[in-house]
C-alpha cells in the first residue's frame, strides 16, 4: 500500500490562524520524517474549515520544506480559477521539484466563492467538462489554444515544459457517477472523500472500467497518471492511541469543536437553505469507518479498506485531535506502528 498525509489545515477554535498553519508546515515534515510517501493539502476559501485558499501555493511551500516526500493538493478547486493558470503553476512546481508535485483537482460546490472569483455556477455544471480538459491539455506543456464557449483564445506557448511526461501526475475529485465517467473518460484516478463508506467506494471502483472510453487503466504506463498501482485514492481519518476507548474519546472531544463552526462556513451563491451536517454525528460515522484506535485497528480497518475497495493507496487525515503535539505525535506513531505493517498488504483485484 501506498500511505500519504491529508492536510485541512484545520481552524480548531481557540488556534491562531499563525499557529494552524505552521502546524500544517510542521506536519508534513513529520510525515516525511515519519516514512509517508506522500502529503496531500486541501483548499478552502472563506471558512474555518480549513486555512488553505490555495492549496497549490501551500504544496509549493512544502515542496521546499522537504527532500523526498511527494507533495500533492486534495484538491485544487478548479472552478475557481483559470484552468490554464492552474496548468502554469503545476508545471512550475512539477520542475522545480523534479516530478515530486501532484495535482489534484475537484469541482467544488455552489458556494459563495464562485460569485467572489467571478467565475459563476455554470463552472461547477456543464462548464467543468470544458474546464478540466483544457487544463489537461495545458498541462502538456508547448501550444494551447481554445475555442469552446467559456474558454476562448489564441494559441499559446505554455511554460515551463513539464518535467514529468507526458504531464504531472492528476486525480480528480469524485462524488457522483457523472464525476466517475468524467474521470474514466480522461484516464484520471478517482480521490474518493473520508465520508464515504467502504461500500460506496467499492461501487466507484467496480463501476469505472464500464466507463472508461478505450480500456485505459488509471495509472498505466502512458496515461500520465502515474499516482498508484491501480490509481485511485481514498482519504481516511486516522488517530492512534493505547486504547480504542481512548482514541475514540479523543476525537469526539475535538471533532465537533471544530466541525461545528467550520461546516457551517458552507454559503451557497444563490442564497438557497443549506444545512451543514451535525458535528456530532458526523465525528460518530467517521470513527466508526475509519482508522480510529489502537495502531491494531488502524492496520486492520485499513488493510480491510484495502481489501473491500481494491484502493491502494489512502491518504491518512491526522489532524484530528487539534492538537499540535498529539497530531505530530499521532504521525509519528502512524509510521512507527502502523505504516510498515500496511506496506506488506496486496488489496484485491
Amino acid at each position: 500500500m501506498r500511505i500519504g498525509a491529508f492536510l485541512l489545515a484545520a481552524g480548531f477554535p481557540g488556534r491562531t490562524h499563525a499557529d494552524v498553519l505552521d502546524s500544517c508546515v510542521a506536519t508534513a515534515v513529520a510525515a516525511e520524517e515519519a516514512g509517508f510517501d506522500d502529503v496531500w493539502v486541501a483548499e478552502h476559501h472563506f471558512m474555518s474549515y480549513g486555512l488553505v485558499p490555495s492549496a497549490i501555493t501551500m504544496a509549493g511551500y512544502l515542496l521546499g520544506a522537504t527532500s523526498r516526500i511527494a507533495v500533492g493538493t486534495a484538491v485544487s478547486v478548479l472552478s475557481t480559477t483559470h484552468p490554464v493558470a492552474l496548468a502554469e503553476q503545476a508545471l512550475l512546481l512539477d520542475q522545480v521539484s523534479r516530478g515530486r508535485f501532484r495535482l489534484g483537482v475537484g469541482r467544488g460546490g455552489p458556494w459563495v466563492d464562485l460569485e467572489v472569483f467571478g467565475t459563476g455556477t455554470d463552472r461547477v455544471g456543464d462548464g467543468f467538462a470544458e474546464s478540466l480538459d483544457l487544463l489537461l491539455r495545458a498541462l502538456r506543456g508547448g501550444p494551447v489554444a481554445a475555442a469552446g464557449e467559456r474558454f476562448a483564445f489564441r494559441e499559446v506557448d505554455v511554460v515551463p515544459a513539464p518535467h514529468t511526461a507526458p504531464h504531472p501526475p492528476v486525480v480528480l475529485a469524485v462524488t457522483s457517477p457523472q464525476g466517475r465517467a468524467l474521470a474514466a473518460a480522461h484516464g484520471l484516478p478517482m480521490l474518493l472523500g473520508m465520508h464515504a463508506d467502504d461500500v460506496e467506494k467499492a461501487a466507484f471502483v467496480r463501476g469505472y472500467p464500464a466507463a472508461v472510453p478505450d480500456g485505459r487503466v488509471p495509472g498505466a504506463a502512458g496515461t500520465g497518471c502515474g499516482i498508484g498501482a491501480r490509481g485511485h485514492v481514498s482519504v481516511a481519518v486516522a488517530h492512534v492511541e493505547d486504547t480504542t476507548a481512548g482514541a475514540q474519546a479523543v476525537l469526539r472531544e475535538a471533532l465537533p469543536r471544530w466541525l461545528g463552526p467550520g461546516l457551517a462556513g458552507h454559503r451557497r451563491v444563490d442564497d438557497a437553505p443549506h444545512r451543514p451536517r451535525d458535528p456530532v454525528a458526523y465525528t460518530d460515522l467517521l470513527c466508526r469507518l475509519h482508522a480510529v484506535g489502537t495502531p491494531d485497528d488502524a492496520v486492520a480497518r485499513l488493510a480491510g479498506s484495502a481489501a473491500r475497495t481494491g484502493i491502494d493507496h489512502v491518504l491518512l487525515m491526522v489532524e484530528g485531535s487539534g492538537d499540535r503535539g498529539r497530531v505530530l505525535e499521532n504521525v509519528r506513531r502512524l509510521g512507527a506502528e502502523v505504516l510498515p505493517r500496511l506496506r506488506r498488504v496486496r488489496p484485491a483485484g
